[in-house]
């Protein structure tokens, strides 16, 4: 997926003279042939994120676009203060483009994860938030943002789904059944059909969460509903509540636990199963909740 956005953002920096890049040394010599030949729009600020997002919202305050890149916790939670004023407060728009999510690379230890990240960037307004689950879909979001004028995260992953599905803003039925719905967000959709492999539900699957596609969950006909998100269990809980407001329904969510931190390193998949993400973990959710 970073190759992707990396590859993306060279070549529209050739054709559209508004976009800027602005890193904090995470991927800066990926930038190295762009910067090369627009030195004045790929900007390395080194190792202070708080300046980064800043000199972005300078850049967004003079009718640029910026897009901003670094591991989850440097670019979102780290500026968060500059993120809330120098963006959103000056009410100007730009792409944040994070890798790493929760646990992706946990080699790196607890500094270079932010399970929290959709859920911090749900305290403000006006986000489009796009987690996608495969390459081709990085690909089919990234060019409508750059030419945008918004507010727009783009939460890369090292961790993909086998098959990309189209990146409308919609939700996608991947499946369907009888007895409730599990929506499965970003690369979490390959253990939701493994999981759910002779379930008789519905899954649904979302490559962008921000807005949220209430309509489409509605749509999908059926009040009990299992969310899975690959950040903190439950950060779209509300806008499930949202979504049926004037029914009832039931909800279990699934995702990075919020009861206990987890300290160890090991391997993704291993953080999968102490969060109950994997397969079987999500397979054992679904049963229970539906049984």
């Amino acid at each position: 997926m970073r190759q992707t956005f990396v590859d993306t953002v060279r070549t529209a920096l050739d054709h559209d003279p508004r976009l800027a890049v602005v890193t904090a040394d995470i991927s800066r010599d990926a930038f190295d042939t762009a910067r090369t030949r627009h030195p004045h729009r790929v900007l390395n600020v080194g190792i202070r994120e708080q300046a980064m997002v800043g000199v972005a919202g300078g850049l967004a305050l003079t009718g640029m676009r910026p897009v901003v890149h670094s591991y989850t916790p440097f670019l979102v939670e780290r500026p968060f203060e500059q993120i809330k004023l120098d963006l959103g407060h000056q009410d100007v728009g730009a792409v944040l483009v994070s890798i790493g999510g929760s646990y992706d690379d946990p080699a790196w230890g607890r500094t270079h994860q932010a399970p929290g990240d959709v859920a911090l960037l749900d305290t403000l307004p006006g986000w489009t938030v796009h987690v996608p689950g495969h390459p081709d879909e990085v690909a089919a979001l990234l060019p409508a943002a750059l030419a945008g004028d918004g507010r727009v995260y783009l939460r890369l992953s090292s961790r993909e789904n086998t098959t990309a599905h189209p990146a409308t803003g919609r939700f996608t039925v991947v499946r369907e059944g009888r007895r409730g719905t599990v929506l499965a967000v970003g690369p979490t959709l390959d253990n939701v059909l493994a999981a759910t492999e002779g379930q008789d539900v519905t899954v649904l699957y979302a490559s962008t969460i921000r807005p949220f596609d209430h309509r489409g969950l509605r749509a999908a006909g059926h009040t009990d509903i299992v969310l899975v998100e690959p950040y903190l269990a439950g950060t779209s809980a509300h806008e499930v509540a949202a979504a049926f407001d004037d029914v009832a329904h039931r909800l279990r969510a699934v995702g990075v636990r919020r009861d206990r931190e987890v300290r160890a390193y090991g391997t993704a998949e291993e953080h999968d199963v102490l969060h109950g993400l994997d397969v079987a973990g999500i397979a054992k959710t679904v049963r229970e909740f539906l049984r």
